[in-house]
């Protein structure tokens, strides 16, 4: 056993943000895109919500944020007519935060 190794490039200040899982159901393609959006800086804690109905339809996954919560921001996610709701706790701001979703849907 030797000693753990430290990625130099994101010390103990900069660790990956937490992505909590407490439902059991998330819309398709959502997690793989929120793991990503962990690895940034600045995001702290990433929480899938309520999953929901809409009236539209849209075809491809988009992510757009919401409203400003105590500590981050709520986001939208929409694929087809389901909706779920995403809360990010951060320490980016909104036009940050909304370069580093369209980063981490892009990969």
């Amino acid at each position: 056993m030797g000693k753990p190794t430290v990625d130099p490039l994101r010390t103990a200040s900069q660790k990956a943000a937490r992505l909590v899982w407490n439902h059991s159901t998330h819309l398709s393609g959502l997690i793989p895109i929120l793991e990503r959006l962990c690895q940034h800086d600045g995001i702290q804690t990433v929480t899938p919500g309520v999953i929901g109905r809409a009236k539209g339809h849209c075809p491809k996954m988009q992510l757009r944020v919401s409203v400003p919560i105590r500590g981050g921001y709520k986001v939208i996610a929409r694929q087809g007519k389901t909706v779920q709701e995403v809360f990010i706790l951060t320490t980016l701001p909104q036009d940050q935060l909304e370069a580093a979703l369209a980063i981490a849907m892009r990969c």
